[in-house]
């Protein structure tokens, strides 16, 4: 396709004009609040309601890479809830544990699961480093391979009669406290390098401009 022949700096260039100018300003404010050094991973969750909402939290506080591990023999079905918030985020997809946990760490990630024995409160965490946080399905937590593979186990603290959060409720929680946290330490949340900020703003322009791969097989061809 054409736009695999344009580097970021191209198709920014191609298709800025197709934007208004105040789109793009909300593009380049949302940009620079997005982190790929905390990543959060669903693993298993069976009902999509929840895996939306995740989503929906995940991209609203500012966390660009989301992994899901579709283990789950039983996946509900729900009523979309992300809004499109999918559509912004940068979204992996694994059919088992083990390679995506190999992959995080191949990055650079520690692997932190949620889970209740032998974990950690999760103000105990330093969220300035490559993290990934793992959430369990509704029904088993997360799983015995991701538990053993895990590097840190991290709970949140309750005071109440009730053992657990629905995993949606505890996803945000979870995700916005990291986010508060990382304000504190470093006095932002943002923290992408000018070159990912550069791709990650060809990515949107791409998914902002409904001609885009017109636009650029245009362009393509004025290079002939």
């Amino acid at each position: 396709m054409g736009k695999d022949l344009f580097s970021a700096g191209e198709i920014i260039e191609a298709l800025g004009p197709c934007i208004v100018p105040e789109r793009r300003l909300r593009l380049q404010a949302v940009i620079a609040q997005r982190t790929y050094t905390v990543v959060p991973v669903l693993d298993g969750l069976y009902d999509h309601g929840n895996v939306n909402a995740v989503v929906r939290s995940a991209e609203a506080l500012g966390y660009q890479a989301l992994h899901r591990i579709d283990s789950s023999p039983g996946f509900k079905r729900a009523k979309r809830v992300s809004q499109g918030a999918d559509k912004w985020l940068d979204i992996g997809l694994w059919p088992a544990p083990q390679p995506c946990v190999e992959r995080l760490k191949e990055l650079g990630y520690r692997i932190v699961a949620t889970h209740f024995e032998d974990a950690r409160p999760i103000h105990d965490f330093d969220f300035t480093q490559p993290t990934a946080i793992v959430f369990g399905n509704e029904h088993d937590g997360v799983c015995p391979e991701i538990l053993a593979a895990a590097d840190d186990r991290m709970v949140i603290p309750m005071t109440g009669f009730s053992q657990s959060f629905n995993i949606s409720v505890a996803a945000a929680l979870c995700l916005y406290h990291i986010r508060e946290a990382r304000v504190r330490v470093l006095g932002h949340h943002g923290d992408l390098s000018p070159e990912e900020e550069q791709a990650l703003t060809a990515s949107y322009y791409l998914r902002s401009v409904s001609a885009a791969e017109s636009i650029l097989h245009r362009e393509s061809e004025k290079r002939l």
